[in-house]
């Protein structure tokens, strides 16, 4: 009868255009030929509407999933019917054109009794309407939309598909304690009731408004100011971070200032360190390198010390290793040398002949005098063992742009020597020339400076340098401290591991 396939679990299959359905017979109407199912789900979504109903016309395939109670038992034969239309289970029966029932396939050869079990094979249940009753075609009164997947019909359509593959293979089966543990974890896993499962999402942002962090924090940070104890870093504090080169273990507080001059200084630098170099004036300045010349410092190491430092500046500027190397010999720096007849120009002549022995074509201008300093005579001699060149007239300077310009023209002494025509012209090729230019010690005032200079490199200790003189850099030319301290200067060194630092104006 109809009442006892009520409470069923059946799969319904509406053709392409709607679908497949599952969900509990609740209700058969045998005159209308329409089947009900409640808690529906469409294509294995749920459905927003708790019921639906299908008449016989749209109903391509009726399956039987799990059926009421247990240990029931039906039977399949040849031409056995309900008064309902539905077959006996296990047979597959089809549906014609002209609405009625047509006997496709028996699932057993023989009309025996089977045994049925409660969860049912989907491919061994199948159903359809009985051919009694006339069909007309209908449609799905109300629209599905879909909210959640169940997880039961999930785990249902695993079981089914997994027997329909290996219909004919026997599975082994546990007995014992151990298979009625494992069933127990099964149902505790996927034992839950299709009514369980929520229909809303999660609301995380709202749940995390509720999390008030800043009062949070403020609290831990009450109880650790109350406790004394500092446990943990607060958002308001940053752990102390340092250096691969950094000390971490407390030491003595840091002195900047480590370089005390006799007289009050126009003007102060200070190292990458943060350290304190102040400046020094020409004559105190002069008065230092005489008291070292008395104590074995002569000019000779001096001008020596001057040019490795000058040198080893410049081929920084000039590109360092990048571009000093034997896969770049078709790109040797050009540097124009630019000297006087004093001992800044000695000092530059020392440095050209330190850049030519580093591969360097260095051009030496030097105007011909009838007497020459005996440091000049003895440099050129130097010098002139060397690939330089060495030219006295302007028209032999490069017209083209050079790498570099070093200009040891000016003097703190012999200031008629600008009035030349020779250093005029010079300084007027300098500066069309447009290559940066070092000045190696320069003097102090802008108006002795003739060319503008990118940098300036100070010997010992600097001098009040204006904003021509460019960017300073300081050179150590191993003038011994206590030298320092015999003309008033209470000196420690702030070269650390280098020879040429830089200086910034405080």
């Amino acid at each position: 009868m109809a009442s006892d396939w009520l409470g069923s679990i059946v799969s319904i299959n509406c053709g392409d255009s709607l679908g497949v359905y599952q969900g509990r017979v609740s209700a058969v109407d045998q005159v209308s030929q329409t089947i009900s199912l409640t808690r529906p789900f469409h294509n294995g979504v749920k459905c927003l509407v708790p019921e639906v109903t299908f008449r016989a016309g749209d109903i391509t395939e009726l399956k039987i999933l799990e059926i009421p109670g247990s240990g029931d038992n039906q039977q399949c034969g040849d031409s056995q019917q309900t008064e309902l239309g539905l077959p006996g289970v296990g047979c597959q029966v089809g549906i014609s054109q002209n609405g009625t029932g047509k006997l496709l396939k028996k699932s057993t050869s023989s009309s025996a009794p089977q045994n049925i079990p409660k969860r049912a094979e989907m491919k061994t249940q199948d159903v359809a309407i009985s051919p009694q009753q006339p069909c007309s075609k209908s449609y799905v009164d109300r629209h599905m939309e879909s909210l959640s997947q169940s997880r039961s019909f999930r785990r249902r359509h695993n079981s089914w598909s997994s027997s329909s593959r290996h219909p004919n293979q026997a599975t082994p089966k546990k007995s014992g304690i151990k298979n009625g543990q494992m069933k127990n974890k099964d149902d505790e896993c996927f034992g839950d009731d299709i009514e369980e499962i929520p229909d809303t999402d999660f609301d995380f942002e709202g749940n995390l408004a509720l999390f008030d962090k800043a009062a949070v924090f403020e609290e831990i940070d009450t109880y650790e100011r109350r406790s004394g104890t500092r446990s943990r870093g607060t958002p308001n504090e940053r752990p102390a971070r340092y250096r691969h080169d950094e000390n971490i273990l407390e030491s003595e507080p840091i002195v900047y200032r480590r370089i005390m001059v006799p007289q009050n200084t126009s003007k102060e630098f200070c190292t990458d360190s943060g350290l304190v170099v102040p400046s020094v004036s020409y004559e105190l300045h002069k008065k230092l390198l005489s008291v070292a010349e008395k104590h074995g410092l002569t000019l000779e190491r001096r001008l020596e010390m001057t040019g490795v430092c000058a040198s080893q500046m410049a081929l920084t500027l000039l590109g360092g290793p990048n571009r000093l190397n034997p896969k770049n010999v078709h790109q040797r720096p050009t540097v124009a040398l630019l000297c006087g007849p004093h001992v800044k120009g000695a000092q530059g002549i020392s440095c050209g002949r330190h850049l030519a022995n580093h591969d360097v074509h260095v051009i030496l201008f030097l105007p011909n005098f009838v007497k020459m300093l005996e440091s000049i005579t003895n440099e050129l001699s130097l010098f002139n063992k060397t690939q330089g060149q060495q030219v006295s007239s302007l028209k032999d300077l490069p017209t083209s742009p050079v790498d570099l310009v070093i200009n040891c023209l000016d003097c703190h002494e012999n200031a008629f020597l600008r009035d030349q025509p020779w250093y005029k012209a010079a300084v007027d090729w300098a500066n069309q020339n447009r290559a940066p230019v070092l000045s190696i010690d320069p003097p102090m005032g802008e108006a002795e400076l003739g060319i503008d200079a990118k940098w300036s490199l100070a010997l010992g200790l600097p001098l009040p340098l204006g904003e021509r003189a460019g960017r300073v850099y300081l050179c150590d030319i191993g003038i011994p401290q206590q030298v320092f301290q015999e003309v008033g200067i209470n000196y420690r060194s702030p070269f650390g591991c280098k020879f040429v630092i830089p200086l910034h104006s405080t």
